[in-house]
């Protein structure tokens, strides 16, 4: 049996890991392709060195590019190999443009279609993740649900796949991997960091690394009174160069992190602020209370739960919501128990054998 994962990005590369293990325990074979969405090495190569996957069979060397451009110049090399390794599965992640481009080149190709994440919708149509997550969706074979929030979702929108819902891959990666960074890392001996003494910010939708939001949401961070760690993707660090965005002394701009220090920098935190969704889910893992960038989010019980807030971009939110921000005590587990991976290679293995 033959699976090609199509992965791209850093969380897709954080996903695809426990889930790659659990493939090859079940006697799965998995090719790799990346195409290439993230092509900055500190966002690609390091995560599959320290992450030890395996290595891409397949690199298309995709990225830079503006959202429909990149799906457009995807998804014929993405069907090229389908038609070259006639996999019984073709496994996307998430809700980016490299998961757009596999799923319209798998049902191209005519195979069957296994969408990671899906049903996770945030109600913002401004967004393209959400129409990512709806297509996709709709042309999936199996749809494989992190929660029953997202099941329902899906039932409510009547889709025709197999919904099975498995728990987060991102959990298991989280579980296993956390104290191994807090173990080897020494990012915060580098910056001269304690523990609980200051911020993790990162920033890298498309719509926040425009100019006007980029600068109200680098005025909220500088005026934060406590010191502020901020690693930055490559395009929000050229959009700043760019608008000449002036940040202050207690901001610390790194370049971007491996998945290890990156984690044991941020499950060490006093706060997360951050537009990304895999690190929401992250930092309510951690116990770290998180404030998100973005007038809505796909991870909806964080909000209801009282460990993420919503600020968007205002400055004044964002620091009303950085000074309160504290975990709730007795939360719930949420998205899973560590073993969805195992839970996804037994779906795909007994739906091909059935």
């Amino acid at each position: 049996m033959k699976v090609l994962s199509v992965v791209g990005n850093r969380p897709q590369f954080i996903k695809s890991a426990p889930l790659s293990v659990a493939l090859r325990g079940r006697e799965i074979d998995e090719v790799v392709l990346h195409t290439g969405q993230h092509y900055d090495p500190a966002l690609s190569q390091v995560f599959f060195e320290e992450l030890e996957l395996p290595e891409p069979r397949y690199s298309l060397g995709i990225g830079g590019l503006p959202h429909q451009e990149m799906v457009a110049a995807m998804q014929p090399r993405i069907l090229e190999t389908l038609e070259v390794e006639r996999p019984d599965w073709t496994l996307v992640y998430g809700d980016t443009a490299s998961t757009l481009a596999g799923a319209r080149a798998a049902r191209e190709a005519g195979i069957p279609l296994a969408h990671v994440e899906s049903g996770m919708r945030s109600g913002d149509w401004s967004m393209p993740e959400e129409h990512i997550r709806v297509e996709v969706d709709g042309i999936s074979t199996l749809l494989l649900c992190p929660d029953e929030r997202s099941a329902r979702q899906l039932a409510d929108e009547g889709v025709e796949g197999r919904v099975e819902v498995v728990g987060d891959v991102m959990a298991d990666a989280s579980i296993r991997l956390t104290p191994i960074a807090r173990e080897r890392s020494t990012i915060l001996g580098r910056l001269g960091f304690e523990p609980g003494a200051y911020i993790v910010a990162t920033v890298h939708r498309e719509a926040n690394v425009r100019e006007d939001r980029l600068r109200r949401i680098a005025e909220g961070l500088n005026r934060l009174d406590e010191p502020v760690a901020f690693p930055a993707h490559p395009r929000t660090r050229s959009a700043i160069e760019k608008a000449d965005i002036a940040l202050a002394p207690h901001i610390r701009l790194l370049q971007p992190l491996g998945y290890l220090d990156l984690a044991a920098l941020a499950s060490r935190a006093r706060l997360i602020l951050t537009d990304s969704g895999g690190l929401q889910k992250e930092a309510y893992w951690y116990g770290v209370p998180c404030v998100t960038l973005r007038p809505s989010t796909e991870w909806v019980d964080t909000v209801e739960l009282g460990a993420n807030t919503l600020v968007d971009d205002d400055p004044a939110r964002i620091v009303a919501a950085a000074a309160e921000a504290r975990m709730p005590a007795d939360l719930p587990p949420l998205y899973g128990d560590g073993h969805a991976s195992e839970r996804i290679a037994e779906a795909l293995y007994t739906l091909v054998h059935r």
